[in-house]
């Protein structure tokens, strides 16, 4: 279980470099173009992502109010991708710290938005928190396209594994 979680904490981190580069890549008045998707704007939805990941490892550590930064992040958009990076990269040391498989069981106890408290194995989380990203990645493609990029980054993870 540690090594498939492993695998994708890197194809996370390997898409998620993909996506902030094609996204860097254009005119940077388009990442506030309002598009049709579940986010209005290309960086609603990459610090929705960025957010997204902060918080989960913050539940997963236990921290007891812990903070959603896309309602407070007021840097470059440039240094959002990066401090993304960054987060992607802390999942992957979390999955690589847990000392074997019998780990990734471990129960995670957090409180949601409503504070309804949740209770979770650390597997589970991590699976949301890749699957939760892979999907808003196929929302950027899409946007990306509305914006006029026609050079889409393949972030399937057959596309990753092939890379071995």
């Amino acid at each position: 279980m540690k090594e498939l979680l492993t695998q994708y904490a890197q194809y996370n981190i390997w898409a998620n470099k993909l996506m902030s580069e094609a996204l860097l890549s254009i005119d940077q008045t388009l990442i506030d173009e309002e598009l049709v998707s579940s986010f209005p704007t290309l960086r609603m939805t990459m610090y929705h992502c960025w957010s997204a990941e902060h918080i989960w490892l913050q539940r997963m550590a236990a921290v007891e109010n812990p903070e959603w930064l896309q309602d407070k992040y007021k840097g470059s958009f440039e240094e959002a991708c990066r401090l993304w990076s960054n987060t992607s990269e802390r999942l992957l040391q979390l999955v690589t710290d847990l000392p074997d498989d019998a780990a990734c069981t471990k129960t995670a106890r957090f409180f949601d938005y409503s504070g309804n408290e949740h209770n979770m194995p650390l597997y589970e989380i991590l699976q949301h928190v890749f699957n939760h990203n892979s999907y808003h990645r196929g929302q950027l493609v899409t946007m990306l396209r509305q914006v006029g990029l026609t050079t889409i980054p393949r972030t399937d993870f057959i596309a990753f594994a092939r890379l071995k």
